[in-house]
C-alpha cells in the first residue's frame, strides 16, 4: 500500500487587498490642499478600506507515492497558488504541509533559473538546489540537453532565451533530475504543440517510475491521460477529490446553468411563430447538465420548445448546423435525415435531445443554428443562436490526442499493411 507523501491540513493562504476611495471628481485646488494638509497630519489625502482575499480557504488532502494529480479550475481557483506554497515559494497564512520526498517545480517561465547564468550553468545550479551532487548532474547532462533541444544556445545566458526556449530546458532540468516529486503548472502551455505531447510522454515515465507528478491544466484530455486522481479546485476551497474521470465530470457540469443559452427574448429570427425555441444546453451519459461536451463520451445536444400552435404540431423537421470558430459549416444534424421526423407533438412544452453515443468533435468552440419547420413551413429559425464548448478526449482510448489545427473530427478508422 502506497504511504503518504504530500499531507496538507486546514491549509489557508489570505492576501490583504487595499482599495483606495477617492472623490469622483476632483479639482486641482483639492489636489492641491489636500497635499499640503498631508503634510502636516502626515497621512494621505485619500481613504483605504482593507478586504480579506482568501486564495485558499482551508485545505485538508493526502497525496500518495506514485500518484499523478490532475488538479483543475477556473482561473482564480487557486490552483497556482497552492502550487506555490506546496514549492515553498510563497508561506501559508494557516495549517499545515508534511512532504517527504525531494521536490521539483516548474510553475512559472524563469522559475529557478538565474538569467544571467547560461543554460549549462542554469542545469548545474538547479541540480545543486534540489540536492544533487555534480557527478550526478553530470550523468543526466547529456539527457537533459537532447530533450530540451537548446544544445545550439547552451552557452547563452538564458536571459536571452524565447519563452518557449525557458521552458524547454526548465522541463527537461526538472524531469531528467530524478526528483521524488514533480509539480508542473500551466506553463507548458507556452511550448509548442509537439514539445507539449512530448513533455506529457515524459511525465508519463516519472510517474511510471513510481515518482508522484502533480499536474495543473486547463486540458480536460491531458488531466485524463496522465492523471489518476484529482482535485478540483473552487474559489479557494476543495471542491472535490478522488478517481480523476470523477473529477473531471464534476467539473465540466459546475456552472452549466451559466453556460444554458436562453433564446426566449430572442429577436434576430425567421419564421411563423408555431414554435419557438427557448432554450440550449449540453448533458453528459448520466443525464446531467454540463458546460462542455467531451471527445470521446456519450453525450446530448439538448433544445427546449414552446409548442404555440394551439395543437399537435405536425410534420416537424428539425435541424442542428454545427459551425467552426470562424464561421464556415462543418456538419449539420437533421432528423429528417435520420428519418425521426416528429409528428403528432401535443405538448405546450418539450425538448429535442440530439443523442451523441461518442462524441467525434475535437476540442475546441463551435457555434450553431437552430432551424425548425411544420407541415413544411419554416416556424423557427435562428442562425448563429449560439455556441458551445468541447473539451479533447481520448477518443480512440490510446492515450493520444489529434495535435490543434488538424480539424474538427476524429473519424474511426483502422489501418492495416498488406
Amino acid at each position: 500500500m502506497s504511504k503518504p507523501i504530500i499531507t496538507v491540513e486546514h491549509l489557508t493562504k489570505s492576501y490583504v487587498l487595499r482599495h483606495q476611495q477617492q472623490e469622483r471628481y476632483v479639482a486641482l485646488r483639492d489636489v492641491l490642499a489636500n497635499k499640503a494638509k498631508s503634510l502636516f497630519k502626515g497621512g494621505t489625502s485619500t481613504q483605504s478600506t482593507k478586504e480579506e482575499f482568501l486564495a485558499l480557504n482551508d485545505l485538508s488532502f493526502q497525496i500518495n507515492e506514485g500518484d499523478r494529480v490532475g488538479i483543475i479550475g477556473r482561473n482564480g481557483a487557486g490552483k497556482s497558488t497552492l502550487l506555490k506554497v506546496l514549492s515553498r515559494i510563497i508561506t501559508p497564512t494557516k495549517g499545515k504541509i508534511t512532504i517527504d520526498g525531494r521536490m521539483a517545480s516548474l510553475l512559472e517561465v524563469g522559475t529557478g533559473f538565474h538569467p544571467e547564468l547560461t543554460g549549462r550553468e542554469n542545469i548545474f545550479l538547479n541540480g545543486s538546489i534540489l540536492g544533487m551532487s555534480k557527478k550526478e548532474i553530470q550523468a543526466k547532462f547529456d539527457e537533459i540537453v537532447a530533450f530540451s533541444e537548446v544544445e545550439r544556445f547552451l552557452d547563452t545566458p538564458v536571459k536571452r532565451y524565447s519563452s518557449g526556449m525557458y521552458v524547454r530546458l526548465a522541463f527537461s532540468v526538472a524531469a531528467h533530475l530524478e526528483p521524488e516529486i514533480l509539480i508542473v503548472d500551466e506553463v507548458l502551455a507556452v511550448g509548442d504543440a509537439a514539445f507539449q505531447r512530448k513533455c506529457l510522454g515524459k511525465m508519463r515515465d516519472v510517474a511510471g517510475q513510481g515518482r508522484t507528478v502533480l499536474f495543473v491544466s486547463h486540458n480536460m484530455a491531458a488531466i485524463q491521460n496522465l492523471c489518476n486522481t484529482g482535485l478540483y479546485l473552487k474559489k479557494g476551497q476543495l471542491l472535490a477529490s478522488g478517481n480523476s474521470n470523477d473529477i473531471i465530470h464534476e467539473y465540466l457540469k459546475d456552472a452549466a446553468e451559466a453556460h444554458s443559452i436562453d433564446l426566449v427574448d430572442r429577436k434576430e429570427r425567421q419564421g411563423n411563430g408555431v414554435l419557438r425555441f427557448t432554450k440550449v444546453f449540453l448533458r453528459d451519459a448520466q443525464g446531467t447538465t454540463v458546460q462542455a461536451l467531451q471527445s470521446g463520451s456519450e453525450g446530448s445536444i439538448c433544445i427546449s420548445f414552446e409548442n404555440r400552435s394551439g395543437g399537435a404540431l405536425q410534420n416537424f423537421v428539425f435541424s442542428f448546423g454545427i459551425d467552426d470558430e470562424y464561421g464556415n459549416r462543418i456538419t449539420f444534424l437533421n432528423n429528417e435525415l435520420t428519418n425521426q421526423v416528429f409528428n403528432q407533438v401535443h405538448q405546450k412544452e418539450g425538448e429535442i435531445q440530439i443523442h451523441l453515443p461518442k462524441v467525434s468533435l475535437q476540442g475546441g468552440h463551435y457555434s450553431f443554428t437552430l432551424f425548425s419547420s411544420v407541415q413544411s413551413e419554416i416556424a423557427d429559425y435562428i442562425i448563429d443562436a449560439g455556441s458551445f464548448s468541447v473539451e479533447d478526449g481520448d477518443f480512440f482510448e490510446t492515450g493520444k490526442i489529434a495535435p490543434s489545427g488538424q480539424g474538427n473530427f476524429y473519424m474511426p478508422h483502422q489501418f492495416e499493411l498488406k
